[in-house]
C-alpha cells in the first residue's frame, strides 16, 4: 500500500518541477524514506536520478519554447558540477557513521543528513514564501550580468547537491531573477537544466559512497510517474497562477521540513 502511495507521489515532484522549476528533491527524499523505506544515504543518490532524469525531459520542453539560457547554464553549472563531484567523491565517504554518541543517544551519519536536509526544506519554503519583487516576467532597466555571484552560488549548490540530494532549484531560480535579471519564466527553464546536469552527475557518484546494487526497477517506475507529473504542471501553470501556487508549495514544504526535522531529531 505505502508502495504504491510513493508512486502516486511521486507525480507531485514533476507537477512542482514543471510548474515552479524547483522543489522536485525536497518531495523526492522523504517519499523515498518514509513511503518507500529506503534508507537515506541510498534516498539521496536515488533523488539524484529521478530529479535529474525528471528535470531534463522539463528543459528540453523549456528550450522548445525558447525558454533557456544557455549562457548561464554553462557559469552556474560548471561549478557546481565540479562541487557535486567534489562533495560525492571526497567529504562525504570521509564522514564517519557514528558522528557522535553516548549512552542515550548516537547521532549517524544517515541522521545527519536527514537533519540536513530539514534545513534545506526549511530553507527553500522561506525563499519561495516570501514575495519577490525582482521577480516580474520583465524588468524595467536592465542590469550587468553579475557573474562572480552566480558563479559563488554555483559552487554552494553544488554543496548542497552532493550532500542531501538535492536539485537547489529554490537556490538557482532567485539566483537567476536577482542576479542574472533573468525573467521567472526564462529563470524556470534554466533552472530545470542546471538541476538535471547537478543531478545526474551527483548520482554517477552513488558507487563512491555505497556499493549498494540500485534497484533500477523502482528507479525508472519512480521517474516515469514523475515525469508524467512534469506536463501536468506545465499544463498547470499556463491555467494558474504560479506565484500564488509557489507560496501555497512553500507552506508545504515548511510543514515537511518541520515534520522530519522533529521526527528524527526529537523522537
Amino acid at each position: 500500500m505505502m508502495e504504491l502511495l510513493g508512486y502516486a507521489l511521486a507525480i507531485l515532484i514533476g507537477v512542482s518541477l514543471g510548474l515552479i522549476g524547483s522543489g522536485g528533491s525536497i518531495l523526492t527524499i522523504p517519499i523515498l524514506v518514509y513511503c518507500l523505506d529506503i534508507e537515506p544515504l541510498t534516498a539521496t543518490a536515488y533523488s539524484l536520478f529521478i530529479v535529474g532524469i525528471s528535470s531534463l525531459i522539463g528543459g528540453f520542453r523549456k528550450a522548445l519554447e525558447g525558454m533557456v539560457d544557455y549562457k548561464v547554464v554553462f557559469y552556474f553549472g560548471i561549478p557546481s558540477i565540479f562541487m557535486v563531484l567534489f562533495t560525492r567523491t571526497f567529504i562525504m565517504p570521509s564522514i564517519p557513521a557514528i558522528l557522535f554518541s553516548d549512552s542515550a543517544f548516537a547521532f549517524s551519519k544517515q541522521t545527519m543528513v536527514m537533519v540536513l536536509f530539514a534545513i534545506v526544506m526549511l530553507l527553500a519554503s522561506a525563499s519561495m514564501i516570501r514575495d519577490r519583487p525582482d521577480s516580474n516576467d520583465q524588468f524595467d532597466e536592465p542590469k550587468k550580468f553579475n557573474y562572480l555571484s552566480v558563479f559563488f552560488k554555483g559552487i554552494t549548490l553544488g554543496i548542497v547537491t552532493g550532500m542531501v540530494g538535492a536539485g537547489g532549484g529554490f537556490l538557482i531560480i532567485p539566483t537567476l531573477v536577482i542576479s542574472a535579471r533573468m525573467a521567472m519564466k526564462r529563470a524556470i527553464g534554466t533552472s530545470l537544466f542546471i538541476v538535471a546536469f547537478n543531478s545526474l552527475v551527483g548520482f554517477l557518484g552513488y558507487w563512491e559512497i555505497d556499493d549498494k546494487p540500485i534497484n533500477w526497477t523502482l528507479l525508472l517506475i519512480f521517474s516515469a510517474f514523475s515525469i508524467i507529473g512534469i506536463f501536468f504542471g506545465a499544463m498547470i501553470a499556463k491555467k494558474m497562477d504560479g506565484e500564488k501556487l509557489k507560496v501555497g508549495f512553500g507552506w508545504f514544504v515548511l510543514a515537511m521540513g518541520l515534520y522530519i526535522f522533529i521526527r528524527e531529531v526529537l523522537l
